[in-house]
């Protein structure tokens, strides 16, 4: 496995469609462990291909629920994760509710920079697995939310896509800002 470079805006390719992966292969399964190591390593929850460079509809997920016998009263970095890693391949939307959430979202390709996104609370989702094996689910909560947000990479949308013009471009520059004091450091 290994960690791969994460494409960050303004780069062009993160504005491209993503392509259907036609049969998944053993490259496809070596792409998604190298995904899942360099989006652990981020540290993020969600990661799409297109944003290691690979233009396909690809995405991995683990939000990392905290353990059950973690304590209440936990500091935290001693808080317990247990990993749940999910693989997405050519996923489809084919129902959303009319009911909205509003999650403050942030991305790996837009560090350190997060919004308020607004988004159809429950979806209903067809995907394959990493070996091609199909599912259909209903999602809500965050698991939900994150599909869509990973699911708009592969359609070359950000999430400050999502925000008025005002707000996005206050957010780039502020990115900008960061990246010229980290550069000076």
């Amino acid at each position: 496995m290994a960690i791969l470079p994460i494409i960050e805006t303004p780069d062009p390719r993160l504005k491209q469609i993503s392509l259907a992966v036609e049969t998944v292969t053993d490259a496809h399964r070596q792409l998604i462990a190298d995904m899942f190591e360099t989006m652990y390593d981020a540290p993020g929850i969600g990661l799409a291909a297109i944003q290691v460079g690979v233009p396909e509809r690809i995405l991995v997920i683990d939000l990392q629920p905290e353990a059950d016998d973690t304590p209440e009263d936990a500091k935290p970095e001693d808080i317990v994760r247990v990993k749940e890693p999910r693989v997405f391949i050519n996923p489809e939307i084919v129902w959303a509710s009319d009911e909205l959430s509003v999650y403050q979202e942030g991305c790996l390709s837009v560090p350190e920079m997060f919004a308020d996104v607004q988004r159809p609370a429950e979806i209903q989702v067809k995907w394959l697995d990493e070996h091609g094996k199909p599912y259909d689910e209903k999602l809500d909560g965050l698991l939900a939310t994150c599909l869509q947000h990973e699911m708009d990479h592969l359609n070359g949308v950000l999430f400050i896509d999502h925000l008025s013009k005002l707000k996005r471009d206050m957010l780039l520059k502020k990115l900008e800002k960061l990246r010229r004091s980290s550069r000076a450091a």
